[in-house]
């Protein structure tokens, strides 16, 4: 099993930055061997994709609507991924989910019937 933890969401002005967290554990857990993703969600919409990361961290991929703003890292050595979010808008405002799925190849994953494990998500507003 797998527990993933975001942190780091909060309120912020539009064009401010927040950099989110997501801690990954688990008994046999090893942030080496999964593919990790960032998705959001805001009220009334499905839940989308917004970044993701391979499993070394050599591979990353973003939505169109993030590109140039956002930016997703990852140190395997302590199991946390994270996002780096610049510019933000307020069509930012969002509850955003970290994901992780265990991956064997080089890849990264953008679909959320990819993923296995999520976090319980971190709040982030973006005021006008």
């Amino acid at each position: 099993q797998v527990q993933l933890v975001e942190s780091g969401g909060g309120l912020v002005q539009a064009g401010g930055s927040l950099r989110l967290s997501c801690a990954a554990s688990g008994r046999t857990f090893s942030s080496y061997n999964y593919a990790m993703g960032w998705f959001r969600q805001a009220p009334g919409k499905d839940r989308e994709f917004v970044a993701t990361i391979s499993r070394s961290g050599s591979l990353t991929h973003y939505a169109d609507f993030v590109k140039g703003r956002f930016t997703v890292s990852r140190d395997n050595a302590e199991n946390t991924v994270y996002l780096q979010m610049n510019f933000l808008k307020p069509e930012d405002t969002a509850v955003y989910y970290c994901a992780a799925d265990r991956d064997y190849g080089l890849g990264y994953k953008t679909y959320v019937y990819e993923y296995n494990y999520w976090g319980q998500g971190t709040q982030v507003t973006v005021s006008s």
